[in-house]
C-alpha cells in the first residue's frame, strides 16, 4: 500500500519536479567538460563536522557473522552507455562477480537495473514517480534527490548508516566523513544521500604539439606570454608545419563551450587571494561567468581570434570535428580534460597523430597560465561531488542494501572490478603495475575505470598509491606511458579543491539551470568572436540581460545565506 500511495503522490508532482531539477552533470559536463577517468588518489579535510571526532556505531542483531538467515533480495541501478560492442551492463563478468560475492559474504541476491546514462535524470524521475526505482539509486543531480525527499520518496541514512557503522566498515574507511556527510543537512541533520567518492579529481590540462616545437626550435611555453608566442609561431609557420594543409592551421582550438576549455587561461585572471565567500556566491556557475577577472581573460581570446590565432568555426561546429583536426595534425595546442589525447585507445588523438604524420608526432602537457602571484592554480572539486547514492522509500532491504555499498568499497573488490583477470583485461610489468589491455565479450567495461560498477569509487585505485601511479600512466594504451604520467604531474600542479559551504537550497536558482547556461555561452561565444571595438559594449549588454533573467537573484541568495550562516566569516576551517 505505501507504494502504491506513494506512486500516487510523485506521479501527481512529476511535470513540476522535472522543472526544478537541474540537468544531471557528472563525469563528462557539456561539449567535452568531466573527469571520467581521473584516478590518483587525493585527500579532502573538509569534514562535515569541521572535526575528526570519532562517531560511535553500533550493529545490525540481524546479522550473524555479516550473513543473513534468510536470503534478501536488492535491485541495484547500474548505468547503460549504449557503448556499440560493449557488454551487457546487467549481465557481465563483473556483475558476476558481485553477484557471487554477495551471495557467499552476506546472503543477498543482487539484480542490476539498467539506466540510460545520457538521460538517467528524466529517467530516474520517472522510476521514482512510478514507485519502480531500484533499491540503490544513483544521480548526479542532487536537485533531483531533493525534490523526491521534500515529498516522501526518499529514505533518511543517517540514523541507518549510524546505527549499522559496525557492519560498514569499508562504506566508513573508503567514504570517510567527508564523503559519508558531505549532504547532510546542517538545518534538520537529514541524510538523503552518500557523496561517492572522487579517487582523484584531476580535471584540465594544457597540450601542445612537441614535433611542432622541435621543428621551430621552441620552448615548451611556461608563461602565458611563451604561449602567445609559440601560438603566433604556428601560424606564422603554417606553410613549414602543414605544407600543402597551411590553411587548415589552428594554432590553439577552444570549442563553443569556452568556459570549460578555456578555464586554465579564465582562472588565471582570478584574484589568487579569492575568499571562499566569494568562491560560493559565483560558484553557481562552474564556467566563472561571474568571477572577477573573467571578463578580461575573455577579452584576451577575442584579442587573440581577431589575429587568427583561434579555430574561426569554435562556436558552431560540434566536438567530433574538433577531434578530427586534432587527429589530422591540424590543432597546434588545445586546453581539455586531463586524459582527453589519450582517450579511446587506437582512436585517441595521440594514437592517430603517430599513424598520420610520424612517430614524433603528439601532445603533451604544460603548464603556462600564471596567476598574477606567478602561481599555477587549478579549481577542482573535492573529493566528493561525485554520483549520489540514496534510496527510495519504496527500498524494503535498507540494510542488505547498505552492505552492497559496503561491499563495493572494500579495497580487494575495488582492485578487481578496476583491473579483471589477468591475460584478459590486463597483463603485469616485472614491478607489479598492470598493464591494461582491449577485452572483449562480457569482460568489456562500459566505462572508465569500470566506474559504473564502482558506484562508491570514480577513478582507479588500487592497494598503494605507488601501484594506481604506475599502473594508471599504462592505463592508456598505446600511447606512451610517459606522456599520461606528465599530464597527470601537470594536472596535480597547484590544485585547489572546492569547499563544502553546507547552506541549504537557494530557491533562485530553480529551473534556471538550462536557461542561464544557454545564457552563459552565448556570452562567451559572442564576446570572444567580435571585434575588438565591440567587446566591450556586446559584454556589458548580453551580461546585464544575464543577470536580470536570474543570475543576479542568485547572486543576491547565495550572499544573503552565507551571511546568514557565517556572519560576517568569509573563509571556511
Amino acid at each position: 500500500m505505501k507504494n502504491k500511495v506513494l506512486s500516487i503522490i510523485l506521479t501527481g508532482t512529476m511535470v513540476a519536479s522535472l522543472a526544478a531539477c537541474t540537468p544531471g552533470g557528472g563525469e563528462n559536463p557539456p561539449a567535452g567538460g568531466g573527469t571520467e577517468a581521473t584516478p590518483i588518489p587525493t585527500v579532502d579535510q573538509n569534514t562535515y563536522s569541521g572535526s575528526e571526532e570519532e562517531i560511535v556505531g553500533g550493529s545490525s542483531s540481524e546479522l550473524v557473522d555479516g550473513k543473513f538467515a534468510e536470503t534478501r533480495h536488492i535491485t541495484v541501478e547500474i548505468y547503460d552507455r549504449g557503448n556499440d560492442g560493449g557488454s551487457d551492463p546487467t549481465n557481465n563478468m563483473y556483475t558476476d562477480y558481485i553477484k557471487k560475492g554477495m551471495m557467499e559474504d552476506h546472503n543477498v541476491e543482487v539484480e542490476f537495473v539498467k539506466v540510460p546514462r545520457w538521460t538517467e535524470t528524466e529517467e530516474i524521475n520517472n522510476l521514482l514517480a512510478a514507485g519502480t526505482a531500484p533499491d540503490i539509486c544513483l544521480t548526479y543531480s542532487y536537485p533531483t534527490i531533493q525534490t523526491y525527499a521534500d515529498m516522501g520518496g526518499v529514505i533518511d541514512l543517517q540514523n541507518l548508516v549510524v546505527d549499522n557503522k559496525n557492519d560498514l566498515p569499508n562504506l566508513w574507511k573508503w567514504l570517510d566523513q567527508t564523503n559519508m556527510y558531505w549532504d547532510k543537512s546542517v538545518q534538520d541533520g537529514t541524510l538523503w544521500a552518500l557523496e561517492g567518492k572522487r579517487a582523484n579529481n584531476n580535471r584540465i590540462v594544457t597540450y601542445i604539439r612537441k614535433d611542432w616545437l622541435d621543428t621551430l626550435g621552441l620552448e615548451e611555453p611556461t608563461t602565458r606570454e611563451e604561449f602567445y608566442n609559440c601560438i603566433c609561431a604556428f601560424r606564422d609557420n603554417a606553410d613549414t608545419l602543414l605544407g600543402k594543409d597551411a590553411k587548415q592551421m589552428v594554432p590553439f582550438s577552444v570549442s563553443s563551450d569556452v568556459g570549460w576549455r578555456a578555464a586554465l587561461l579564465i582562472e588565471s585572471f582570478m584574484d589568487p587571494d579569492i575568499t571562499d565567500k566569494e568562491l560560493y556566491v559565483n560558484g553557481f556557475d562552474d564556467r566563472k561567468l561571474t568571477q572577477n577577472g573573467t571578463k578580461e581573460a575573455i577579452r584576451l581570446l577575442n584579442q587573440w581570434y581577431n589575429e587568427d590565432l583561434m579555430w574561426k568555426d569554435f562556436a558552431i561546429a560540434d566536438s567530433s570535428t574538433e577531434d578530427d583536426m586534432m587527429k589530422a595534425g591540424y590543432v597546434g595546442a588545445f586546453m581539455h580534460n586531463w586524459d582527453y589525447p589519450f582517450r579511446n585507445g587506437e582512436d585517441s588523438i595521440n594514437a592517430n597523430l603517430q599513424r598520420n604524420i610520424g612517430e614524433d608526432a603528439k601532445f603533451v602537457a604544460i603548464d603556462c597560465f600564471e596567476n598574477s602571484k606567478g602561481e599555477y592554480v587549478k579549481y577542482c572539486d573535492s573529493t566528493a561531488g561525485d554520483r549520489k547514492i540514496f534510496f527510495p522509500t519504496t527500498n524494503d532491504e535498507p540494510l542488505a542494501s547498505l552492505l552492497y555499498l559496503d561491499w563495493i568499497s572494500d579495497p580487494v573488490h575495488i582492485e578487481y572490478l578496476q583491473v579483471g583477470d589477468e591475460g584478459v583485461t590486463h597483463e603485469k610489468t616485472a614491478d607489479g603495475a598492470y598493464t591494461f589491455m582491449a577485452a572483449t565479450g562480457d569482460a568489456i567495461m562500459n566505462s572508465g575505470q569500470n566506474i559504473d560498477m564502482t558506484i562508491t569509487c570514480n577513478g582507479l585505485h588500487l592497494s598503494t598509491e605507488e601501484l594506481t601511479l604506475a599502473s594508471l600512466a599504462n592505463n592508456y594504451p598505446p600511447c606512451d606511458p610517459a606522456d599520461v604520467a606528465r599530464a597527470n604531474e601537470v594536472a596535480n600542479n597547484g590544485k585547489k579543491p572546492t569547499k563544502n559551504a553546507k547552506i541549504t537550497s537557494i530557491e533562485a536558482e530553480t529551473g534556471m539551470g538550462e536557461a542561464l547556461n544557454g545564457k552563459r555561452d552565448i556570452i562567451y561565444d559572442t564576446c570572444m568572436s567580435c571585434a575588438p571595438e565591440e567587446f566591450d559594449a556586446q559584454w556589458d549588454e548580453l551580461m546585464s540581460d544575464y543577470l536580470i533573467s536570474g543570475g543576479q537573484d542568485i547572486i543576491d541568495e547565495r550572499t544573503e545565506k552565507w551571511e546568514a550562516q557565517y556572519g560576517d566569516k568569509v573563509t571556511l576551517d
